[in-house]
């Protein structure tokens, strides 16, 4: 087989614990194929190179092996290969919008909400557009 539908390989080599939440990664624009937002349906094939946002740390995988079938994790990791910088890693509360010099909470207020977390990754994804340049 050398083509599968995007959401069953991101679902078999483990990246996402369901298919369902593989499928809705696909339909919130968080996989990308030459910085194209895939579908969950977009056939993938062995070679090509996909950016994936999970957990707030986008991977780059390459894909190796096309399996259709979900597998342990030893196997699993030999079917794809991580080329995401080790910089971009880091855990999220490390890269976390609330290190940059200009972003401030006022001590008291307590986690941030879902919307003001949101909102926080849109700006720190903001701010790394403009370092990269």
């Amino acid at each position: 087989m050398d083509k599968i539908r995007v959401d069953k390989w991101l679902w078999a080599i483990r990246i996402f614990k369901t298919r369902t939440s593989a499928t809705k990664s696909c339909e919130a624009g968080r996989v990308k194929k030459d910085e194209e937002k895939l579908k969950a349906s977009s056939k993938i094939s062995t070679g090509d190179i996909l950016k994936i946002r999970v957990n707030q740390i986008t991977r780059t995988l390459k894909v190796l092996t096309i399996i259709t079938k979900r597998v342990g994790a030893p196997i699993a990791q030999t079917c794809f290969e991580d080329l995401t910088p080790p910089e971009d890693l880091l855990i999220p509360s490390i890269k976390s919008a609330f290190l940059l010099p200009n972003a401030h909470r006022d001590k008291g207020l307590g986690r941030p909400t879902k919307k003001e977390r949101r909102d926080i990754d849109k700006f720190s994804d903001y701010q790394d557009h403009f370092e990269e340049d």
